[in-house]
């Protein structure tokens, strides 16, 4: 992978980290916050589906901060944009879909494949 192409992709994931971190941190201050007490069961209702919901976003964000490491440290180490199964480049425009992949399309669609025929 060439050096340009290096730089962008640190870069986004650096700073798609930074702006995931500063929203887990303004969630965790929201939920710390009191709230209200609702007389109506159904006001009550509402707001705690909302911070479920919030959270349930919170823990994907949680999961794709985890790969956005995973990512960085593949740079460090110099596999990043090579496929994990079979030892190949990843295409520039799959990474550019989804940098923190660490499988080629092909590879992915066969583990797809594979997860859908064994019912996973």
């Amino acid at each position: 992978m060439k050096k340009k192409d290096l730089d962008f992709f640190r870069k986004y994931l650096n700073d798609h980290l930074e702006e995931l971190l500063k929203q887990a941190g303004s969630t965790v201050t929201g939920m710390t916050v009191p709230t209200e007490n609702f007389p109506d069961p159904t006001d009550r209702a509402s707001l705690e589906a909302d911070r479920n919901f919030m959270l349930r976003i919170r823990d994907r964000e949680s999961k794709l901060i985890s790969k956005i490491k995973e990512a960085l440290d593949r740079m460090e180490s110099g596999t990043f944009g090579i496929c994990e199964e079979c030892g190949e480049d990843i295409s520039i425009k799959r990474l550019k879909a989804r940098p923190v992949t660490a499988q080629c399309i092909e590879c992915k669609t066969k583990e797809e494949a594979l997860e859908k025929a064994l019912g996973l």
